[in-house]
């Protein structure tokens, strides 16, 4: 199930800052520019704001066919309704990103830092969301008591790949867990997040890691977050080379 050993690296949104623009080939879109040096993408802007299935259908069409889209999952669901009584936007969020067709590869869902593991309302989610989409799920929670034995068997059996975060907010947040179907390491900044820069000896780490994984036969994604001074492209070129 979900089976692809392709090492996926990509950084969170396609723009590319000035100091990358030789980098990347000329001609066309910044879509279509991007995804002829990195092979995926995490779309996060769908966490702040729906889109219409057409703009999902017109972003795949921009892309080549091993191309995949990571999608983040809608803050009204995970942050607003905290994962309760969200049927009705669920619904709404799957029609629209299922326009991706073969290009998605991945949900995103990631928890406010002050949600706490609830077995119950957590089942209900992950199971009403897998009666409408089969996609893999990878979850960023942010809280304790998701790092536990207990939750990570409950999350092997529901096939979740919990994230490798980094900076990791709790401890072992920085390693993958979960189901083992599915490596997704989402990368920050640090030390300071979203802004920071990762120098080559760290870069150096992580390559080692994606490449431990891909020999263990787990299908791996790279996504550099650390896109408010633009160094998110220029860490997930280095890490491709």
């Amino acid at each position: 199930m979900f089976r692809n050993y392709t090492l996926r690296i990509g950084t969170a949104g396609w723009s590319v800052p000035a100091r990358y623009v030789a980098q990347v080939p000329p001609g066309g879109t910044y879509l279509e520019r991007y995804a002829r040096c990195l092979n995926a993408v995490e779309i996060n802007s769908s966490f702040y704001r729906p889109h219409r299935r057409a703009t999902y259908e017109r972003w795949a069409g921009s892309t080549p066919p091993g191309f995949r889209f990571a999608v983040k999952v809608p803050k009204a669901i995970t942050h607003q309704q905290r994962l309760a009584d969200c049927g009705a936007l669920m619904e709404r969020f799957v029609g629209e990103v299922t326009g991706l067709g073969d290009r998605l590869g991945v949900l995103l869902v990631q928890l406010p830092p002050s949600l706490a593991f609830n077995l119950p309302v957590a089942d209900r989610f992950f199971d009403d969301l897998r009666e409408r989409i089969d996609t893999p799920v990878a979850l960023e929670p942010r809280h304790a008591s998701w790092f536990t034995p207990d939750v990570d068997d409950w999350l092997t059996t529901q096939q979740i790949a919990r994230v490798a975060a980094d900076p990791a907010p709790v401890k072992d947040a920085d390693t993958p867990a979960g189901w083992n179907g599915l490596a997704y390491y989402r990368w920050h900044g640090a030390p300071r997040i979203y802004h920071s820069d990762y120098n080559e000896a760290a870069l150096a780490s992580l390559k080692l890691r994606l490449g431990a994984s891909i020999a263990r036969g787990i299908p791996t994604w790279c996504i550099f977050d650390n896109t408010a001074l633009g160094a998110a492209l220029g860490n997930a070129l280095a890490v491709s080379d």
